[in-house]
């Protein structure tokens, strides 16, 4: 797997520029759109439903953020392989690479709108600290997350594409249960083991600890994400390896 990361890295930078090229923005469209949803839902829920906790709208931008670079992979990893089709005809390449060269791309995307959340929150008063430096195994573990479930659709979508769709509708109902709009506290004690089943929920809240309340996450819950993490990658790479030839036939039909 090694020897195609600079495959991979060149095939997400060219479909990156050819990305850009495409909109008269150019690569401003990858900072305007995620501020314009962000804005959306400030909106409807900080202004509109008069959420009036303290910090609330750094809470909102954090989870939204956090959640989005999740998601993201997902939505525009299902469909890689079938996308790739064209490259299929003219050559092989192992599947696995097409999801993955979606997740670097939006990796990179991700890295910029974090980016202007982090100069958000300085303005706003949450300064850095020592605690930024479990930002690192903290990204790490959301795109590990992202890439696995990314994997797994990404071998499943060629054989019934429709599928895209629950993905979608799935996607939707984990946003509003992981914990973007409110936070553990806001729901009874009795309930907070079923809240950290969810992994996107342990990470959005390690985000938020880190970021406006200067301490470190929960690691016994972090490690417990990347043990599924990890789990869920080797078995999105196993379908991938497993139907590899298969592809190409139902795909170039």
């Amino acid at each position: 797997m090694i020897r195609y990361g600079e495959l991979i890295l060149y095939k997400a930078v060219a479909e990156l520029k050819a990305e850009a090229a495409r909109t008269y923005l150019s690569f401003l469209w990858w900072v305007f759109d995620p501020l314009m949803n962000m804005a959306i839902f400030y909106i409807v829920f900080g202004v509109l439903l008069n959420r009036s906790e303290p910090n609330y709208v750094p809470f909102l931008l954090v989870g939204l953020t956090v959640w989005n670079g999740f998601a993201n992979v997902i939505r525009h990893g299902a469909g890689s392989i079938p996308d790739n089709h064209q490259l299929m005809r003219q050559t092989y390449l192992p599947k696995w690479i097409f999801p993955l060269v979606v997740v670097v791309m939006d990796a990179v995307k991700f890295g910029i709108v974090f980016s202007l959340l982090l100069v958000f929150l300085w303005g706003y008063g949450c300064f850095p600290t020592v605690h930024y430096l479990a930002l690192i195994p903290l990204t790490g573990l959301l795109f590990l997350l992202g890439s696995a479930c990314t994997l797994i659709v990404a071998a499943i979508v060629p054989f019934v594409p429709d599928i895209r769709f629950l993905i979608d509708s799935f996607l939707n109902l984990m946003f509003f249960l992981s914990g973007v709009f409110f936070s553990a506290a806001a729901i009874p004690e009795r309930y907070h083991i079923f809240f950290y089943w969810n992994p996107m929920a342990v990470l959005i809240e390690s985000y938020r600890n880190v970021l406006m309340h200067a301490r470190w996450p929960d690691w016994s819950l972090l490690f417990q994400v990347m043990l599924v993490a990890v789990v869920l990658t080797g078995m999105g790479i196993f379908l991938l390896r497993h139907w590899d030839r298969v592809y190409p036939k139902i795909v170039l039909r």
